[in-house]
């Protein structure tokens, strides 16, 4: 980093990217803030410069206290460590170190205290909730949410009928010609936990997954406005069930508020969707089965007179972005529910349904809302 980089940073300001510090003088305040940075998307500590972006500088005996204590810090007080690099420069004949964090690749982090510490804008907090910090390990890959057993929901509630059906299109067999006991093939196939559905099984096979599941549906709503601040509407559901029904619900309804185009088509024909019905099926899919199941809320689906939204919970997943999906790269934050979705909707799992869903349909939009941890895809409907 150069003088002038350096300037332009101060004159900005604080954010979750940037923090100003005078100086530090416990090894516990600056290993948390490494571990803020590393469990968010790394950063830059600052030291030097008061909060407000005043310059004070640092003595050479500053400089070589401060390297042993970060030092000392990300070696013995991050767990696990982590590898700052630190820069000296100078900025109006005054020394500012600059000690780079970078995106931590083993989360979640945390202090000597077994403290959790995550960027909250320009400051940082601890993560106290379960679901936050069961979100830190699963962008390590440690756990998954769709594996993770759903309590009061055992193999008793599980539709065999669905179940048997789905077994047909996946191993080419009938149910009945099984070896494995039931019990058995459903822990194989990790659905099944300690005698409890995991949420891949309550969410593909149980018959009423939402009795205890009830935040994982999609609210829908039509609206013959184009935001949603009037608390008039056309239509509004809660859509249940299976990920199977309410993947067919969630089309069904978005399709019965779109203009149809007749086209070449005879006169009696339903017509076609003015937005194909390929490109809305890829973008629903992904919202049911790429969304952050560890947070308790609804996937929304709005059609508005200009545009229709659906918005998926949970930003993109580790360093993926809005330019990396449209080229074809994805990650499977839910592995089961991806395994299977293939055999109970229109889903193929080779990272490439965004693409097809543009090729479709150009006039896709899409929002990566970090601050807010969601996902929105606005589909521009042309007059």
């Amino acid at each position: 980093m150069n003088n002038s980089e350096l300037i332009d940073i101060i004159r900005r300001g604080e954010d979750s990217k940037h923090q100003f510090k005078r100086i530090f003088t416990n090894i516990d305040a600056i290993a948390a803030e490494m571990v803020a940075f590393s469990n968010t998307s790394g950063g830059l500590i600052i030291i030097g410069i008061n909060d407000n972006g005043t310059l004070e500088g640092l003595s050479a005996d500053d400089i070589q206290k401060l390297n042993n204590l970060i030092s000392n810090a990300a070696s013995q007080n991050v767990i696990p460590a982590i590898n700052p690099l630190t820069q000296n420069v100078s900025v109006d004949d005054k020394l500012v170190m600059v000690v780079e964090i970078p995106n931590g690749i083993n989360k979640p982090y945390q202090d000597k205290n077994g403290v959790f510490w995550v960027k909250s804008g320009a400051d940082k907090r601890k993560a106290t909730s379960i679901e936050e910090i069961q979100r830190l390990f699963q962008k390590s890959g440690l756990i998954h949410a769709d594996e993770m057993t759903v309590s009061g929901l055992t193999g008793a509630d599980l539709d065999f009928d669905y179940f048997k059906n789905f077994f047909f299109k996946h191993f080419g067999k009938p149910f009945e010609e099984e070896t494995l006991p039931v019990q058995k093939l459903l822990e194989n196939m990790n659905l099944l936990k300690d005698d409890m559905l995991t949420l891949a099984g309550a969410l593909l096979f149980a018959n009423q997954p939402q009795f205890k599941l009830p935040a994982f549906i999609v609210k829908a709503g039509a609206f013959n406005y184009t935001d949603i601040s009037t608390s008039e509407y056309q239509d509004s559901r809660n859509i249940e069930g299976k990920l199977g029904d309410i993947f067919n619900k969630t089309i069904s309804f978005v399709l019965g508020h779109l203009r149809h185009v007749q086209g070449e088509q005879g006169f009696n024909s339903i017509g076609i969707p003015e937005i194909p019905l390929e490109a809305l099926e890829e973008i629903v899919t992904n919202a049911l089965i790429h969304r952050d199941y560890f947070i308790s809320s609804p996937v929304r689906v709005f059609v508005f007179r200009d545009r229709v939204e659906i918005i998926s919970p949970g930003h993109l997943p580790n360093n993926l972005t809005i330019e990396n999906i449209k080229a074809g790269n994805s990650n499977t934050r839910n592995p089961v529910l991806a395994s299977f979705a293939n055999y109970l909707l229109p889903y193929r799992g080779y990272g490439s349904g965004i693409i097809r869903a543009l090729s479709k349909y150009p006039e896709i939009d899409f929002a990566d809302d970090r601050e807010n941890n969601q996902f929105k895809v606005t589909f521009r409907r042309i007059e």
